[in-house]
This record gives structure tokens, C-alpha cells and sequence, in this order.
């Protein structure tokens, strides 16, 4: 085999599946889609998004005589903030829903006057997230005027709940109650709907809507990860592009442990408390919001009863370990691919060396170490195995030029060669390979883990998720900084192309040393968690290859 082309193939082919991350993967521009307020549900088996209508009812004379004050008083629906050590939420009693929640741990820049992070984006109270409605789907049903039971609440120590009641014409009444903790990310949310009617019955289904924007602006080139709405169904995670709504709505059946959307770093999602058969309907509601409603079966309600439905919900990080304790199968939602297998250890090992050394870059720096300490006899061997054969350069050149017109000849020659000075012509190669799989891995780990988010290492590189960038001052055009760790990584990588054995031809020469050029264009929007890897890495690299060319 050519060692020539077999060479150039193995790094192409690295070049093709970086390229692939980079160039070929849209950013999700905000959608712009009309609201629809009449839809029919796709062939799949599942019920409407509307419940069938129930007979025509009159409210009875005791409900209409307790209605009457509250329409003349025309009473504004309050806030009622909630405090816990995690978040900072307000639950609004227009409609229930919630109409703020602040992650404390997290802010929305790396700025010191950054606000805390905020999951909703939606201001409407039918787009609030866990808008609830019966017998009629979200965007149809009336909003309903809630009393709370608390002006406030803060939640230390032990959990407490905030109970919400709304009483509606036709002789319903809704009573939400909420319960918080103070240890999680968790809310249990309870929702009791009772037929206080004396004579009529109520037929209908419950749907309670979560509707989101995404959590964090999206930049042209930036979006590298999945942002849209996500579900656990049957065992298995299914991430649902927006440019699949944009085509109309979507129905998702089956044993449903969870729906929610997601961005890189954080999840709001509904868990039901009953997952053995359910129902979801995906929409674009406008702009760029998505509306994922959760639907039960129909039932009827005689005078005088009532029916519970209960949820748990998730407003957080997608934090794993916070995931794994959180139970219910949300740790699925953190997903490397086809790199899991490796991805995962990295990470619990990333975060282990963190718990020692308090710095993320330092823990990246010592997991380098480790990656190439690994490697090291291989690589070691693949650089003595090029060695030999730049030594063996003159004698392949005579072989070539002797058996110019005889292929089949030469290819026996240089077989005969290589064993005679007992040398892989792929060993060169092989480090190279190997460490594909694991640059990925890393690269997913770096690209999607929180612990990265806003994560400062030291100097100027502040967040060790974004890309990496020294400001001095004014606007560079494009760039806006410098990215200084990405040309030293490029610098590094074109001193380790000079310090590598080469073959003589120089046409693969050239294209060996312009390689660092290509990596360092391509790294130049990646994570500076990622480029600080590769850059230490490479240093590892010329120290080994110091020693082995000192060595002969």
C-alpha cells in the first residue's frame, strides 16, 4: 500500500467529519408561521387536540349568584413570586401559568450585572408555560381567573405548596396546587377539576400546554447543538426539528415518561404522573414558539364530582448528575451521539479532577494528560515507524523510478521493503485514528456540558464554552477579539508538522504544513474548552517527538 495516500486519507477523512460539524450543520433561524386555530389530527390513532364538545349546559343559579360579584369587581390577576434556594419563579393568576423562573446558579451572560437566567420568553397567558384547560385546547379555551391562597411564598427548609382556584360559568371549578422544594429542581403540580353543578354533567379532556421560545438568542453559525422540543416515548428519546412543524402540526402517542424542549444547556419538560398511555401535540404558535400540549382521555363528570390529574415538573439545568437524581429518565436528555460510550467517563472524569482542582481548564489540562499518557506507547511507535521510513525515502524513490510502468511490481518491492526493515506503513496513521473517536467524544462533552457554561479558566478566557477571544479595546471585523489560544494551537500544530518525519514528495509536503491553516480556521468558533485541549495536546506531541528525534 501507498503510505503516501494512505497518509493523506486518514487526515482527510478527519477533515471531513470536523468540516461536517462545522460547515453542515444549519443554525435555527427564529420561524415565522401563522397561528392556526382549527386543526384535525394526523392519521396516527390519537384524539383530536379539541375533546369532543359536551351537551349544552346551563350554570346553575348558586354558580351564577357566586360569579356575578367577581365580574363586577373585575378583579386583576396577581403575582405571587415564590422563593427557593434553586429558582426564583411568579405564578401569574391570569391563567395560572408560569410567568417567571430564574435559575440562581446561572446568569444570562458571563456580565457581573447579568440577570439570573430565565427559562420563559412567552408574556401571553394562554403561551405561559402550564396554561391549563379542560374540555377545550389551549388556544381555544377562555383564560381563567385564579385565586391563590398566598401573596407569596418562599420555600426553606420544608416543602410548601400554593393553591390556586378558579370557578368557571359552566359550574366547573379548577383548583391548582403546586408544590415546591427547596432540595431540587422538582414542582408537583396537582390539578382537580369538580362539576359543582347540582343537575348537569361535564364531559371533556385535560390538556396542560408548555409553550417556549428559546432560552438563550441563537447566532448565525452558533447553533451546533439541538434546540427544540424533545420527548421520552416507549424507552427511547426523540428530538423533534422545528423545521419539522413548520410543515403543520405534530401528534406523538405511546407510553410518554416525558415532553419538554430544551436548548444546549437547559430543559423545561412535564412529566406525568400516569405515563402508561398519553398524548402530545406539537405546534409553531408564531415567531419562534413552541407549543407542546399534553392531553388526556375524555371523561364525564356527574353532578356534584370531581377528577385529579397530577404532573411533576422540570424547570432546570441539563446538569447530569442533577438529571440522574432528578429520576424519571430525564438524564436521557443529554445525548452524545454515537461518542456516548466514550463521552460519558470523560465527563464524570472531568468533573471528579474538578472537584480537586476548582478550575474546569486545569481539569481539561489533566485530562489531556491522561488521554495521551494512554496513547503514548502507540504514538510512540507510530513516530519511530515514521522515522524509519523518511530513512527508507531514497531507497521507495529508486523502487518507484525503477518500476515506474510496473505497479504490480513495485507494490511487491516495497512489501519486501518494509519487512526487511520491519516497518507498518500505517503505523504513522494509527495514533491518528485512534484518537478520532476520542477528539469527538471530547468535543461533544466540551460543546454540550453545563459545567462548561461561563466556567473561566484564567487570563483573558472567561467562559470556557465560548469561542475563545482577547478584546483590547475595539471590534476586530468578524472576530471581534483575538483568538489568541486558537493560533497558538494553530502555531503549535505547524511546529509539530516540521518536527514529523515527511516523505520526500514535495506535493504531500505542502499539503501536511497547510494543514494547520485549515484547523486553525476551522477552531476559531469552537469552544476554548475544546481548543485548549488540542493545543495541549499538540505541546504533549512535540515533547515526544523532541525525545524520539533526539533518540536517533
Amino acid at each position: 500500500m501507498d503510505t503516501q495516500r494512505a497518509f493523506i486519507a486518514v487526515v482527510l477523512s478527519l477533515l471531513i467529519l470536523l468540516g461536517y460539524q462545522y460547515f453542515f450543520i444549519p443554525s435555527q433561524p427564529p420561524q415565522e408561521i401563522a397561528q392556526t386555530t382549527e386543526q384535525s389530527a394526523p392519521e396516527t390513532g390519537a384524539p383530536a387536540l379539541s375533546a369532543p364538545p359536551a351537551q349544552p349546559i346551563t350554570a346553575s343559579p348558586e354558580i351564577a349568584e357566586a360569579a356575578a360579584p367577581r365580574e363586577a369587581v373585575a378583579r386583576v390577576g396577581r403575582d405571587i413570586p415564590v422563593e427557593t434556594s434553586h429558582y426564583s419563579g411568579v405564578v401569574s393568576e391570569t391563567g395560572g401559568g408560569l410567568k417567571s423562573f430564574k435559575l440562581k446558579k446561572y446568569k444570562e451572560s458571563t456580565a457581573k450585572e447579568s440577570d439570573l437566567k430565565e427559562l420563559v420568553k412567552t408574556s401571553s397567558p394562554q403561551q405561559l408555560p402550564l396554561f391549563f384547560s379542560w374540555g377545550a385546547n389551549p388556544e381555544q379555551a377562555d383564560i381563567p381567573l385564579y385565586l391563590a391562597d398566598k401573596e407569596q411564598l418562599t420555600v426553606s427548609g420544608e416543602d410548601k405548596s400554593l393553591t390556586l382556584q378558579s370557578r368557571l360559568p359552566s359550574g366547573l371549578v379548577v383548583t391548582r396546587t403546586l408544590l415546591f422544594s427547596d432540595n431540587d429542581y422538582l414542582i408537583h403540580l396537582a390539578v382537580d377539576v369538580q362539576n359543582t353543578s347540582t343537575e348537569h354533567q361535564l364531559q371533556g379532556a385535560p390538556f396542560l400546554a408548555l409553550t417556549n421560545k428559546p432560552f438563550t438568542q441563537q447566532k448565525n453559525g452558533d447553533s451546533f447543538v439541538f434546540t427544540g422540543p424533545a420527548l421520552y416515548k416507549n424507552g427511547a428519546l426523540e428530538e423533534i426539528k422545528t423545521d419539522d412543524l413548520k410543515k403543520g402540526p405534530l401528534v406523538r402517542d405511546g407510553k410518554l415518561e416525558w415532553v419538554g424542549y430544551e436548548d444546549t444547556y437547559f430543559m423545561t419538560c412535564i412529566i406525568p404522573d400516569d405515563s402508561s398511555q398519553g398524548s402530545v401535540h406539537l405546534n409553531l404558535t408564531g415567531d419562534d414558539a413552541v407549543s407542546t400540549v399534553l392531553s388526556g382521555d375524555v371523561v364525564v363528570l356527574p353532578p356534584q364530582s370531581q377528577k385529579r390529574y397530577s404532573y411533576t415538573l422540570y424547570f432546570g439545568p441539563k446538569e447530569l448528575r442533577t438529571l440522574k437524581s432528578s429520576g424519571h429518565n430525564l438524564d436521557k436528555i443529554i445525548n452524545f451521539g454515537w461518542f456516548d460510550v466514550l463521552a460519558k467517563p470523560m465527563l464524570y472524569l472531568l468533573n471528579f479532577l474538578y472537584g480537586y482542582l476548582h478550575n474546569y481548564g486545569l481539569a481539561i489540562i489533566l485530562v489531556t494528560v491522561i488521554i495521551k499518557a494512554l496513547f503514548w506507547p502507540i504514538a510512540h511507535k507510530g513516530m519511530k515507524s515514521m522515522k524509519t521510513l523518511q530513512k527508507l525515502q531514497p531507497k521507495m524513490a529508486k523502487l518507484r523510478e525503477k518500476y515506474a510502468n510496473d505497479k504490480e511490481k513495485l507494490n511487491r518491492e516495497m512489501i519486501q521493503l518494509y519487512q526487511t526493515y520491519k516497518v507498518n506503513p500505517m503505523g504513522g496513521c494509527l495514533p491518528m485514528v485512534l484518537q478520532i473517536p476520542v477528539f469527538f467524544a471530547l468535543y461533544k462533552v466540551l460543546l454540550q456540558t453545563i459545567e462548561l457554561r461561563h466556567a473561566p479558566f484564567m487570563l483573558w478566557i472567561a467562559d470556557l464554552s465560548a469561542p475563545d477571544r482577547l478584546y483590547i479595546g475595539f471590534d476586530i471585523p468578524v472576530l471581534g477579539g483575538i483568538p489568541v489560544l486558537t493560533l497558538l494551537m494553530g502555531g503549535t500544530m505547524f511546529l509539530q508538522q516540521k518536527m514529523t518525519p515527511t516523505a520526500a514528495d514535495p506535493t504531500q509536503a505542502k499539503i501536511m504544513m497547510f494543514l494547520p491553516v485549515v484547523f486553525t480556521f476551522m477552531f476559531i468558533n469552537f469552544a476554548s474548552g475544546l481548543v485548549l485541549y488540542w493545543f495541549v495536546n499538540n505541546l504533549l506531541s512535540i515533547a515526544q517527538q523532541y525525545v524520539i528525534n533526539r533518540a536517533d
